[in-house]
């Protein structure tokens, strides 16, 4: 009856210890790149951008009626939580692996070293910069890890009851479900079916000759699973909050669900791109070369125990490799978006460094010839041994993976709304320059009286559809937009909306689009446009004193691409303002204002020192 209750310490760490460490370096609202968008649509059960993430939406929809933290937060805890589920499946894999693998007569150390190892793993696979960067803001890639190795473990569990003689063929039936609704958090979980699939042959290569009943029930269950994309048009029936695509038609749904919004043109094949791109799969840099190493070890292993799961892990590398170097031919700026792709795999690699390090401490104790009562300074030395990689890890990636203090996109995005006069519209170019004003609009309920049009969606009639009151008899309609581009689209808008309500565009859209006919005037971060014979006026210098402006004068640990963009807008907006008013013999006013710009990006130094010396200005 005690066995019953006796609970597993290390499996419950393996998820409580990632945990605490992503609620302690959380973020605390919303951050850049997707999270806006993603935050609106789980919040509002509605559509992201293609495919549109259902699953992924109705996983983090509950963890929005938290009673902590606003929403932004508690949806960050959902990806926590989700990431501390997949270093569980972590644990699970690696001991199911080991658990027939002995050391040492003494069973009680048996048991506790393929415990250890699975636990080691686990934190290992915790701290490695791709996860933890994903665990912090609202991502659907650990979900997917998470389903991924449930997938693996189910196929490795019918393998052993296949062995014995039990054929369970309903471990592979909740598999190809699992696959189906995984589908929905992403897609790129189409890169694992051949592995799998060989995984299935390797054991039984007559489910696709004698087999046939049960292959055709696998098919159908991936199908039930894949019904949750269903979610798509019934909800765009409601027309929820953000309702990207529209999905409500057949066309709509597949217009959506295969990406057609967004056509590229790849870029010239060459050996450094081909390079580039082949290694956004990277062990050493997620893992260290020890960890590298110790992968090695765990293939090996595999080899001699277990090859099913050695060819399917190889081959699913190779898989995402060809697809991402070969199919998608990524160009150079992007490629750092298809490493996130690479979560599952970089799972597969923390169970083979576990199994590795089980592996050395069997040739370490096999060498050492230890007496049959293992004491406490060898139970000391595994810990050392085990624990020393995440340790290391943990060490190395925190400060850049520290976010509980980041607030850029959070006042970036309220600066902007700030700088806006009643009833305002302006015009967005660039994700993360909308997203996190739609969360703070939509969710947040902040300046509902403004309209905030994303450019580069202003060529779709979905888009036009979802603001009425701005477009609803606008000339966008009459036109082929879609074949003339954004930056004519955005041209149109400006020019039925001027004089009508105050016009304003953000930075990326001021320094992305040429404005002949306009003339944009600075307030603030962003925009005013006015036309060319209109005159400017005077700046409103006080609005300054009202932006936020945490994480921007001083070093922020946590840095991505566009939180540094985010930072240099900031300076070159500064920089902007102190020049204009150096222009007009306000000096006194423009020194503070270089200062500041100076101070956020020493880069810019070189070019407020120009400034200065042109106005006559002293340091």
């Amino acid at each position: 009856m005690k066995n019953i209750f006796k609970i597993d310490v290390c499996l419950v760490l393996s998820f409580l210890i990632p945990f605490g460490l992503y609620l302690v370096t959380l973020a605390p609202s919303v951050t850049f790149f997707d999270s806006g968008e993603f935050l609106t649509a789980a919040a509002s059960l509605g559509s992201a951008h293609s495919p549109g993430y259902p699953l992924f939406l109705m996983y983090a929809k509950p963890f929005s009626w938290l009673p902590v933290g606003n929403i932004a937060f508690r949806i960050n805890v959902a990806t926590a939580v989700s990431s501390s589920l997949a270093c569980l499946m972590v644990y699970i894999l690696a001991t199911t692996l080991l658990e027939k693998e002995t050391v040492h007569e003494d069973d009680n150390f048996n048991l506790k070293a393929v415990k250890f190892a699975g636990l080691s793993a686990a934190l290992t696979f915790s701290v490695t910069p791709r996860l933890w960067l994903q665990s912090n803001h609202d991502k659907p890639y650990p979900l997917l890890a998470f389903m991924t190795t449930v997938i693996f473990y189910l196929l490795l569990r019918w393998r052993a009851a296949y062995i014995q003689g039990n054929d369970r063929p309903s471990y592979i039936y909740v598999g190809t479900f699992l696959a189906g609704l995984a589908m929905a958090v992403h897609q790129t979980i189409v890169l694992l079916l051949p592995a799998w699939f060989l995984m299935i042959l390797l054991v039984d290569w007559r489910i696709v000759t004698t087999r046939v009943k049960e292959l055709l029930l696998a098919i159908l269950f991936g199908l039930l699973g894949f019904m949750v994309h269903l979610y798509l048009p019934l909800r765009a029936l409601s027309n929820p909050l953000l309702n990207w695509g529209d999905a409500k038609t057949v066309d709509q749904f597949l217009w959506h669900f295969l990406r057609k919004g967004y056509p590229t043109e790849p870029p010239v094949r060459s050996i450094s791109l081909v390079w580039a791109q082949l290694c956004a799969f990277n062990v050493p840099r997620e893992f260290t070369w020890l960890g590298a190493m110790l992968t090695i070890i765990g293939l090996a292993y595999l080899w001699k125990k277990n090859r099913t799961l050695l060819y399917g892990y190889l081959v699913s590398v190779i898989v995402f490799l060809f697809v991402i170097a070969g199919y998608l031919n990524t160009p150079f700026e992007t490629i750092f978006l298809t490493e996130e792709f690479f979560t599952p795999l970089y799972l597969l690699t923390a169970v083979l460094i576990g199994i590795g390090l089980h592996s050395l401490l069997g040739y370490t104790v096999r060498s050492g010839r230890l007496p049959d009562h293992i004491g406490a300074p060898v139970y000391g030395f595994v810990i050392v041994l085990f624990f020393s990689l995440p340790s290391a890890l943990c060490a190395v990636n925190y400060y850049e993976n520290d976010q509980h203090n980041n607030y850029i996109a959070f006042d970036y995005a309220s600066n902007s709304l700030r700088s806006l006069p009643q009833n305002a519209i302006m015009f967005t170019w660039g994700d993360s320059g909308a997203f996190p004003l739609w969360y703070l609009q939509g969710i947040e309920r902040m300046r509902e009286d403004v309209d905030l049009p994303h450019t580069p969606h202003l060529v779709f009639s979905w888009y036009l559809d979802s603001m009425p009151r701005v477009f609803k008899n606008s000339n966008l309609r009459k036109f082929d937009i879609t074949s003339s581009g954004p930056e004519a689209a955005l041209h149109i808008a400006v020019a039925e909306n001027l004089g009508r309500r105050p016009v304003y565009v953000d930075f990326s859209t001021r320094y992305s689009v040429e404005f002949a006919e306009y003339l944009p005037f600075q307030r603030g971060i962003v925009y005013r446009m006015r036309k060319a014979n209109e005159p400017s006026g005077v700046p409103d210098n006080s609005l300054w004193d009202n932006y936020a402006s945490r994480g921007i004068f001083q070093k922020q640990s946590f840095l991505d691409l566009d939180t540094g963009k985010a930072i240099l807008i900031y300076a070159n907006s500064y920089l902007e303002a102190g020049e204009f008013l150096a222009g007009i013999n306000r000096q006194q006013e423009a020194a503070p204002m270089l200062k500041k710009a100076e101070q956020i990006s020493p880069e810019i130094r070189a070019s407020v020192e120009q400034v200065r010396m042109r106005h006559g200005m002293e340091r």
